[in-house]
């Protein structure tokens, strides 16, 4: 049963990264949320594939920059550019810890902090500093405090559901079977929904950039500018009414909910 489910899955998956794939050329998107939707497609497969249609694919020519505006479509792309880029750090903790035999907290350690490593040093400051002036250590302050907020949240859901699921399925632990990959797959989609309201509020007080509309210059003149400009000052941080909840606020209440994760996924480990 359980084989039977995961071919399917792995066979949507390939579909849906290669529509997606190839499709997504065309859309008039940042680079980097290019790769990221690309990205979000291979852990989550079709769910990937229909975020991409529903929050970010152009509907008609010409109208990326209104389609992309709405709160929650802002809020999409925050979310998939933090899973894209610390699911990388964490499938290569999670591959790393296997190899030499880390396993519970020290499995854990790892996967956090190879995830918010790549996710913070690469795909936020280094492919996003052109939106702090060009300068990545501006960019390394300024992505910061919005990377550990998502990814804490990410990691709350995501650690419970593939400790729970690793218990159940002893195969999982192996990252040469692809029931090691179905478990990410589903951990990351866990966390992906987790960490969606963190982002809401990120990008609700200009902590965090979303979609972003980026054209040819023979085009650009012609088309509205809108959205251009709203993602590079959402990175600003500062910009707009002071956060409600305070940022130190939400930052203990991230720790304690990955905290709450972490204990829960023990208690479910242990059943």
């Amino acid at each position: 049963m359980l084989d039977g489910v995961m071919l399917l899955w792995f066979v949507l998956t390939a579909a849906a990264l290669l529509f997606v794939a190839v499709d997504i050329r065309t859309t008039p998107e940042s680079v980097v949320l290019k790769w990221g939707f690309v990205l979000v497609t291979a852990y989550t497969g079709v769910v990937g594939a229909f975020l991409y249609v529903l929050g970010c694919r152009e509907p008609l020519p010409g109208l990326h920059e209104r389609y992309v505006a709405a709160r929650w479509r802002q809020t999409l792309g925050s979310t998939m550019h933090c899973v894209a880029g610390d699911g990388v750090g964490i499938l290569a903790g999670a591959v790393l810890s296997s190899v030499v035999g880390l396993t519970g907290l020290v499995e854990v350690v790892v996967e956090y902090i190879l995830g918010f490593a790549f996710g913070w040093t690469i795909f936020q400051a280094l492919f996003m500093r052109d939106t702090a002036g060009g300068s990545y250590l501006r960019a390394l302050r300024s992505t910061f405090v919005p990377e550990l907020l998502s990814m804490n949240l990410l990691m709350t859901g995501m650690v419970p559901t593939v400790m729970a699921l690793k218990s159940r399925i002893p195969a999982a632990a192996d990252p040469a079977t692809p029931s090691f990959w179905f478990v990410m797959s589903m951990g990351l989609l866990v966390g992906f929904t987790l960490s969606y309201p963190m982002n809401w509020w990120l990008v609700a007080y200009h902590l965090k950039h979303g979609m972003m509309t980026v054209r040819p210059a023979a085009a650009a003149a012609g088309a509205h500018a809108g959205m251009d400009a709203a993602p590079h000052a959402a990175m600003s941080m500062g910009t707009g009414q002071p956060p409600w909840p305070p940022i130190p606020v939400m930052t203990l209440l991230s720790f304690l909910a990955l905290a709450l994760g972490v204990a829960i996924a023990f208690l479910l480990r242990a059943t």
